[in-house]
C-alpha cells in the first residue's frame, strides 16, 4: 500500500507540474526533477539572450539531463542548439537543430533559430518557410513575429516571397493582413503587399483596407491612398465621385467613400440600393453641421455638381448645401440645394 500510495503521490506531483505555466517552471521542475519535458522548458527558459554566464551554464547542464531522462524533449535539443551557435560551433548547432526539428515543428526556439540561420545565408525563403512554420503551429507567436515581418515589407524581395506564402492561404494569413494595415512601420509597403496580394486573388478585407488607406492619408502620402482605393474599389475614377446613386452596400469607409455624419441633433444614413439609393438625414431646430462627405482627388479641369433630393421643403436661410473645400481647409465652392419642388427636385 505504502507503494502504491507513493507511486499515486509522483503521479500527481507529475501532472500538477505539466500543467504549471512558465512563470512558475522552477516550481513546476522542482515538483517534477526527473521529467524531461518540464527540464527542457526550464532550460528555455533559463538560456535567454540577456541571460548571465552562470545562467547559460546551468541552462546548459539542465538542458543535458532533460535528454538523459528524456532523448525526445525538443525544448532541451534546442536549448543546446542555441548554446553550440553561440559558442561558435556552426555544425553542432545545426545538428542539434536538424534533430529538434525531427522531433517537432512545434517548437518556437527552434524555429527562430532557424529563421536566423537562414537570414544570415540570405535564404528568404527559406526563413519564410519557418516564419510560415511558427505562425501556424504557435498561437502567440504572431505577437513576436508579426511586427518583423511587417517592417520586412519594404524589401521587395520579401514582400514577394511573402505575397507567394500567403497565396497558401495559411490560416495567420488574414491576421497578418490585418496587422500590416494598422502598422504605422510603412504603410507606402504595405500597400504595395496588398496591391500584389489583391492580383493573385488573396483576398483584403475592406475592414483593412480602409485601415489602411485612411493611415496613408494621416501621413500625408494622399497619391499612394489613392493608387491603393482605386485596386480595391475596381473602376474609381478621381475625375467623379464614387457611388453618386448610393448604390453600393459598403462593409467599411474609406475617406473616398461617401461618409454620413451624426451628431448632436443630427441623424444621418446611406440607404444603398442597387437601383434606387439615397442619403436619408434629419436635422432638429437649432442644430446642423456636416451631414455628408467625401475625399475627392481632382486633377484640374471643369466640373459639375449636380444631384437630386425628395423631401427638402425649407426656407431659404435654412437650406442644405454642398461645399468643396480644399484638403488644407479652404473654401472652394459652395451650392445651396434648393426645395425639391423646384426644377424637379
Amino acid at each position: 500500500a505504502g507503494v502504491v500510495g507513493w507511486i499515486g503521490y509522483l503521479s500527481v506531483m507529475q501532472s500538477v507540474a505539466l500543467v504549471l505555466p512558465d512563470s512558475r517552471i522552477e516550481e513546476a521542475h522542482a515538483l517534477a526533477p526527473n521529467n524531461g519535458r518540464i527540464a527542457g522548458r526550464l532550460s528555455q527558459t533559463l538560456y535567454r539572450p540577456d541571460a548571465s554566464g552562470a545562467e547559460r551554464t546551468r541552462a546548459v547542464t539542465i538542458a543535458r539531463e532533460a535528454l538523459r531522462h528524456d532523448p525526445t524533449a525538443v525544448e532541451a535539443v534546442a536549448t543546446l542548439a542555441a548554446d553550440a551557435l553561440t559558442r561558435g560551433d556552426k555544425a553542432e548547432g545545426e545538428r542539434l537543430l536538424a534533430y529538434s526539428q525531427t522531433l517537432s515543428r512545434r517548437d518556437l526556439r527552434t524555429q527562430l533559430i532557424a529563421i536566423e540561420l537562414a537570414v544570415a545565408r540570405d535564404d528568404i525563403s527559406g526563413a519564410l518557410n519557418h516564419y510560415d512554420i511558427a505562425l501556424r503551429s504557435k498561437k502567440n507567436a504572431s505577437d513576436l513575429l508579426f511586427p518583423v515581418l511587417t517592417s520586412a515589407l519594404t524589401n521587395p524581395a520579401i514582400r514577394t516571397g511573402l505575397v507567394k506564402t500567403l497565396g497558401g492561404r495559411p490560416n495567420w494569413g488574414n491576421d497578418f493582413i490585418s496587422h500590416a494595415a494598422r502598422s504605422d512601420a510603412d504603410p507606402a509597403a504595405s500597400a504595395a503587399f496588398f496591391r500584389s496580394l489583391q492580383a493573385i486573388h488573396v483576398p483584403v478585407s475592406d475592414a483593412s483596407s480602409v485601415s489602411l488607406i485612411n493611415r496613408l492619408l494621416v501621413i500625408g502620402l494622399s497619391d499612394e491612398a489613392w493608387a491603393y482605393y482605386a485596386v480595391a474599389r475596381p473602376g474609381s475614377d478621381r475625375r467623379q465621385s464614387r457611388d453618386p446613386t448610393f448604390k453600393s452596400v459598403i462593409e467599411a469607409r474609406s475617406a473616398f467613400d461617401w461618409n454620413a455624419v451624426n451628431s448632436i441633433g443630427v441623424s444621418t444614413a446611406i440607404l444603398p440600393n442597387a437601383a434606387n439609393g439615397l442619403f436619408d438625414f434629419t436635422v432638429s431646430m437649432g442644430n446642423g453641421g456636416t451631414l455628408l462627405q467625401q475625399l475627392q482627388m481632382l486633377p484640374p479641369g471643369d466640373y459639375v455638381l449636380e444631384g437630386r433630393s425628395v423631401g427638402i421643403e425649407q426656407p431659404v436661410r435654412s437650406h442644405p448645401y454642398w461645399i468643396l473645400r480644399c484638403h488644407a481647409g479652404g473654401e472652394i465652392g459652395r451650392v445651396e440645394v434648393p426645395n425639391s419642388s423646384q426644377a424637379g427636385g
